[in-house]
């Protein structure tokens, strides 16, 4: 498929909000903008129903990767423990 550029001007706080966004999600703004480009070109009407799930936000993130890292290195040792029923 032959790739193009597209270029247009975007409020800088809406760039660095939908930036962190996609980071949350694991895109980049330029695989988010091509989702929504393929989706109105399909669709033919503005989508939308994605959302970052804030389990993985970078803080949850870190503190996941820093438990993973003690497990690994023997600092830490998992524990069972029952399931709550909600």
């Amino acid at each position: 498929m032959a790739q193009t550029m597209v270029d247009f001007r975007i409020d800088e706080e809406v760039k660095r909000k939908m930036g962190s966004a996609c980071k949350d999600m694991g895109l980049s703004l330029s695989t988010a903008f091509n989702i929504f480009a393929v989706k109105v070109g399909n669709e033919r009407r503005i989508p939308f129903g994605v959302a970052a799930d804030p389990f993985y936000s970078e803080s949850d993130m870190k503190v996941l990767e820093k438990r993973a890292a003690d497990i690994e290195s023997g600092r830490s040792i998992p524990k069972e423990h029952d399931l709550i029923e909600v």
